[in-house]
């Protein structure tokens, strides 16, 4: 069980992610906080794996919040969730210590498929914003492989019940998630793997050996 801290002054954000992590078997939301001070204490007594932080809060921003929390926990993961499209703070984020940067329009299925990213050693760089990294950090394990290696175990494991022929319904009652949460993962498929249809993707998995 991967444990999660949420920590971000907007209420709203707070609910939306605590209603999205709470699909997720493998995921334990172990506290939230609203602030970069509470943060911190809070990461000293629920001690998360992964910390969703927000760059803009009222009393430290995220980008100091993640310097301080990185001298103290180094192999905390920290996902960067953000509405700055901004290539400075990227980089800023990254040359901080964080794991994964993400902006709060990203899909559902998409910050799911960050932490599993994260939690597996790899850098998490939100699609829009990547290439502007890639010549700052030539040598960054960034999320961007071969099509194959870029899915995570959860898409990997939809996409077996893809081919299986399960329908959406199906896979989320199989998995214990919701049908949209099924159909934001099917999209992150297809939009990795260049395929759109289930003929596509089922040649495509048999071919790359994805599947028995």
């Amino acid at each position: 069980m991967t444990r999660v801290l949420i920590a971000d002054d907007h209420a709203i954000v707070r609910a939306g992610l605590r209603s999205l992590l709470d699909e997720e078997v493998e995921l334990d939301l172990v506290g939230e906080a609203v602030g970069g001070y509470e943060a911190i204490d809070l990461i000293e007594k629920t001690n998360p794996d992964v910390l969703i932080l927000d760059l803009s809060m009222p009393d430290l921003d995220g980008i100091s919040v993640t310097r301080k929390i990185k001298l103290q926990f180094p192999n905390l993961k920290i996902l960067i969730l953000t509405l700055h499209d901004d290539e400075a703070l990227l980089k800023e984020a990254i040359k901080a210590g964080a794991a994964g940067y993400i902006l709060k329009r990203a899909a559902e299925a998409e910050l799911i498929s960050a932490i599993q990213v994260i939690l597996r050693g790899d850098l998490y760089i939100d699609p829009s914003m990547v290439r502007s990294l890639i010549e700052e950090t030539p040598n960054a394990r960034i999320n961007k492989k071969d099509p194959a290696e870029s899915l995570t175990p959860r898409e990997t494991e939809i996409l077996k019940l893809i081919v299986e022929g399960y329908t959406n319904r199906q896979i989320g009652q199989e998995l214990n998630i919701s049908v949209r949460t099924v159909e934001g993962h099917r999209a992150n498929i297809s939009d990795k793997l260049g395929l759109h249809s289930r003929v596509e993707l089922v040649r495509y998995a048999r071919q790359n050996s994805l599947i028995e």
